[in-house]
């Protein structure tokens, strides 16, 4: 009874989060994804390209590129406009300009049970295992759906169509200054190549991890969050392999194989079958 009341009295005052209520005006630029898919990341390598004087750090970042799940939408209809917004909505048909990241569903597992870790929604003893099901039935992030729920949402909507260009968190890390060149066409945005790699350089997993040591206990996402954990990990792709058992590994692809390979991941049970029936007997 208290949580409701305290919510529509945060209603009342206009200080909730705006999230799936926010004002969409026409020329706003949206950056969405699937919690833990290299949405943060994405903010960083846009927004140094946007304010490259400024340099984007997790002090500023919300105030230039705010998460609309963070804000209430009096503060974001406030912004000077064209706005640039994190979002994490599946989704939605005002959104007319979206870089939407996505990333191997078995590496955003690994990414959100130590995320879960550190906001301290499940403790830290508990095993890969008795997650990843949990995980997979879209327990962590029900306003969201499931991953595949997620993906599918805009990928069936958008793909393809003007406006909305579609990022693969691996190609990023392998080719940046090409993905960096596909956002900023898609988006109508002029930049030079350099003014792409100055980008790209201030946005390095290692920048951001330094950044990380000095800011986590003020910036809003995670000050109130476990210090001790950190929220930039490895930042690569594949670590998966080293990390979930082989059923784990399973569980996912076979909840959201076809829509795994339909995006390029090749599936470790497929390949598992292959190896046995090459193997002689």
């Amino acid at each position: 009874m208290w949580n409701r009341l305290r919510h529509t009295v945060r209603a009342v005052l206009g200080v909730n989060p705006a999230g799936r209520r926010l004002t969409v005006f026409p020329d706003d630029i949206f950056i969405v994804s699937y919690p833990r898919s290299g949405n943060t990341w994405a903010r960083f390598l846009i927004g140094n390209l946007l304010y490259p004087k400024t340099q984007v750090s997790f002090a500023n970042v919300e105030s230039l590129i705010p998460a609309i799940h963070l804000f209430p939408d009096r503060r974001l209809r406030a912004m000077p406009r064209p706005r640039v917004l994190k979002s994490h909505e599946y989704f939605d048909p005002r959104y007319k300009r979206v870089v939407y990241f996505v990333r191997d569903p078995r590496d955003v597992a690994v990414s959100v049970y130590y995320y879960s870790i550190k906001r301290r929604d499940i403790p830290d003893t508990m095993p890969l295992d008795e997650f990843i099901p949990r995980f997979v039935g879209g327990e962590f992030f029900e306003d969201f759906g499931t991953w595949e729920e997620h993906v599918q949402s805009w990928q069936a909507t958008r793909n393809g169509k003007n406006g909305f260009v579609c990022i693969r968190y691996e190609e990023m890390l392998t080719k940046p200054m090409d993905m960096m060149a596909n956002i900023a066409s898609a988006l109508r945005l002029e930049f030079t190549t350099k003014a792409l790699a100055g980008a790209v350089e201030l946005s390095s997993a290692a920048r951001m991890k330094d950044l990380e040591k000095e800011q986590s206990a003020d910036w809003k996402l995670t000050r109130s969050t476990r210090q001790d954990v950190p929220f930039v990990r490895e930042a690569k792709s594949g670590g998966w392999k080293s990390k979930l058992s082989m059923t784990a590994v399973l569980t996912i692809e076979r909840k959201w194989g076809t829509t795994m390979k339909d995006l390029g991941y090749q599936l470790a049970g497929d390949m598992s079958e292959t190896r046995s029936k090459l193997e002689p007997v």
